[in-house]
C-alpha cells in the first residue's frame, strides 16, 4: 500500500521570469520533472492568452497547465479565476494519481482581484478514502483574505470528512501569518514548515526569500521534510521560490 506522498506548491507567474522578460515555460518543465512530485499545486497558470500567444515563439499551443503536466502528470485540474479581453489565468492542480472529482469555487473579495479554491478529489491505491486537495491563491489584503480564509473554513466543513486525508498549499500572501489562526486551531490542520522547523517558511522573494507567503498545511499525515527551493535555477523562473514537503500516511 502507498503511504509516503510528495507534493510540491509553485506560484508560476504566469510563466515568466521577474519582471515579465522572457517566458519560462520550458525550464519551468524541465525543473517540475526534477522534483519528482506526486502532486503539484500551481497559481497564476495562463488557461489562454491571446497575445502572449502571438508575441512570443516558445509559447506553448497547449494550456499551460497541459504543457507542465506533459506524460508526468497524466491528471490536472485547472480553476479558471481571472477573465480578461485575452484570455485567463487561475490554480492548477497537476497529479500522477487520478482526480476523481474537482470543483473551483469563487472566493473573491472584490472585484479587482478574482480568486478561487480549486479542491480536487485524488484516488490514491489503497487508501480507504480520497485524497481531499485544495489549492488556494488568496487576496493581498487582510481583510480579504479574512472573508476567504473563513471561506476555506466552510468549504473544508461543509464537503471534507473530518477522517479523510488533507492538503491545502498555494500562495497565501500571508506575511502577517494569519491563516494558522483559522487552519490549525479551528481546523486541526498542521503547516509542514511549522511542523519541521518552527515557523512557516520565507517564499518571496525567490532569489532571496524574506517574506512568507506560501504555505503547505496538512491533515492525516507525518510530514518527513519539508523545504525551500530557491536560488539558481529556481530564481530565474518565478518570484516566489517553491515549497515541497514529503509526508507518510497517519
Amino acid at each position: 500500500m502507498l503511504d509516503k506522498l510528495h507534493i510540491a506548491t509553485y506560484n508560476i507567474h504566469k510563466g515568466f521570469s521577474h519582471f515579465n522578460r522572457r517566458v519560462m515555460l520550458h525550464q519551468l518543465r524541465d525543473n517540475l520533472r526534477a522534483l519528482d512530485a506526486d502532486i503539484i499545486f500551481l497559481q497564476e497558470v495562463v488557461g489562454q492568452h491571446k497575445g502572449h500567444a502571438a508575441r512570443f515563439e516558445n509559447w506553448p499551443r497547449n494550456p499551460q497547465y497541459e504543457f507542465l503536466a506533459d506524460s508526468i502528470w497524466p491528471d490536472f485540474a485547472y480553476g479558471k479565476n481571472a477573465v480578461y479581453d485575452e484570455g485567463h489565468h487561475g490554480n492548477a492542480i497537476l497529479s500522477r494519481y487520478p482526480i476523481v472529482r474537482w470543483d473551483n469555487v469563487d472566493v473573491s473579495a472584490h472585484r479587482f482581484e478574482s480568486r478561487g479554491l480549486l479542491h480536487c478529489e485524488i484516488l490514491l491505491p489503497e487508501w480507504p478514502e480520497n485524497l481531499h486537495c485544495i489549492c488556494v491563491h488568496l487576496g493581498l489584503f487582510k481583510r480579504g483574505q479574512s472573508q476567504q480564509l473563513q471561506a476555506l473554513e466552510q468549504h473544508i466543513e461543509r464537503l471534507v470528512p473530518r477522517h479523510a486525508p488533507l492538503v491545502i498549499a498555494g500562495d497565501f500572501n500571508d506575511w502577517r501569518e494569519l491563516a494558522s489562526g483559522i487552519l490549525v486551531k479551528r481546523l486541526e490542520l498542521m503547516e509542514a514548515f511549522e511542523l519541521t522547523g518552527g515557523r512557516v517558511a520565507r517564499s518571496f522573494p525567490s532569489v532571496l526569500p524574506l517574506f512568507r507567503l506560501d504555505r503547505i498545511y496538512v491533515r492525516g499525515f507525518h510530514v518527513e521534510k519539508a523545504q525551500v527551493h530557491q536560488g539558481h535555477p529556481w530564481s530565474k523562473i518565478s518570484d516566489h521560490a517553491v515549497l515541497s514537503a514529503q509526508m507518510i500516511r497517519r
